[in-house]
């Protein structure tokens, strides 16, 4: 027999049992969540055009992509990223509305990952996107709103790690850095590899002050009351203000009773281009990646057509899953069905069992009917 028909193709996998009603659990207890703060469901393509997610857009790699053709010749990808889609279908149905508008989502994203990896291809994901509202209010209520969500699945040991993407720009900037060397070096630095951090800033010829600095970030942890440390340390405005924004924040998160999940790491940054202020990572032990991954992304919908601020995040389910059980989290057992047994050559036997089952149904058990061998 041909190996294909049963196998699936590597970094895709079949979810089934024990591990799918977990995950239909999770999904449920996450989503209740998200709608008790008035977000509203929607549902995008898996496939979109090329140009949702082109290097303009800011989002992953172009080599990352699962890319093919429709029939008019025209480029299409398999969604590797919710935001992007949520920003265009937000853009297409509300372009005149200035009220604030709350999305959530859940379904799977593709991207192309190196076999040696280990990655999975098709990763299942659930998040919220909060559109129109610039305030540090919204981005307390989304980072309040993911860590809620974690708690009420059962997660106990996580952390989230906050960061703001202008303390880094307003470095840059103040160092003269160029465009080109600041995207590498932000690539660089989000990806903690200090080494070729500190390589690039000299071949560069970074004045000194700016050099302690842009390297010294890309291991910048800090409680909240460290914060204006940081701040003494720098005289960009725009980083000054970002760690203004940090602090507040953390102020709106003790409002929510959550502050104690929360720490603070100004080396945070993003492959994804499109993250404008606030950006967060939640981590747990046991997973080596982050398990929520969120930000803000004020100029992203310009792309789009509609000018509006906006800030969400996606949660990884399969990491979350991966993470509950490491922690040997009790998930609900799926109820078990009651099988009826009846002889296939008595239609009135058939009928009782028949009836029986419907009865059972109604009051929502699960109800088998089977044949007597």
């Amino acid at each position: 027999m041909n190996n294909n028909l049963l196998h699936t193709p590597e970094g895709v996998r079949d979810i089934y049992g024990k591990e799918f009603s977990d995950m239909a659990y999770v999904e449920d207890k996450l989503g209740s969540r998200i709608d008790s703060f008035g977000y509203s469901r929607v549902q995008t393509p898996t496939f979109e055009f090329f140009d949702v997610f082109s290097k303009e857009v800011g989002t992953i790699p172009s080599k990352e992509l699962y890319k093919f053709f429709d029939k008019e010749n025209n480029t299409l990808v398999l969604r590797p990223d919710f935001t992007p889609s949520i920003a265009r279908c937000a853009a297409k149905y509300f372009m005149e509305s200035n009220e604030p508008l709350r999305f959530s989502y859940l379904g799977s994203a593709f991207t192309r990952t190196d076999s040696l990896q280990g990655k999975l291809s098709e990763a299942t994901q659930l998040g919220a996107e909060f559109i129109g509202d610039p305030s540090v209010f919204a981005d307390g209520e989304v980072i309040a709103l993911a860590i809620l969500s974690l708690k009420d699945v059962g997660l106990k040991d996580f952390r989230v790690s906050i960061g703001h993407i202008d303390y880094f720009k307003g470095l840059c900037e103040e160092a003269g850095i160029d465009e080109e060397t600041e995207l590498e070096l932000r690539s660089l630095i989000s990806g903690k590899n200090r080494f070729a951090a500190t390589n690039l800033i000299e071949e560069k010829n970074i004045l000194s002050p700016y050099r302690e600095k842009l390297i010294a970030i890309a291991d910048s942890f800090l409680d909240p009351y460290s914060l204006s440390k940081a701040k003494e340390d720098v005289t960009s405005e725009r980083s000054i203000a970002a760690i203004q924004r940090l602090e507040m924040l953390y102020e709106v998160l003790r409002r929510y009773g959550v502050e104690e999940y929360v720490s603070f790491d100004l080396g945070m940054l993003s492959k994804y281009n499109y993250y404008t202020g606030v950006i967060f990572r939640v981590y747990t032990y046991g997973i080596g990646k982050p398990i929520v991954k969120g930000g803000r992304y004020d100029n992203l919908l310009k792309h789009f057509g509609k000018n509006a601020p906006a800030i969400g995040f996606g949660l990884q389910i399969d990491d979350i899953l991966e993470a509950l059980n490491s922690q040997g989290a009790e998930l609900p057992e799926a109820e078990d069905s009651i099988m009826i047994i009846y002889n296939p050559l008595d239609i009135e036997e058939y009928g009782k069992a028949l009836d029986k089952a419907q009865e059972l149904r109604k009051q929502g058990k699960r109800v088998i009917l089977n044949a007597k061998n």
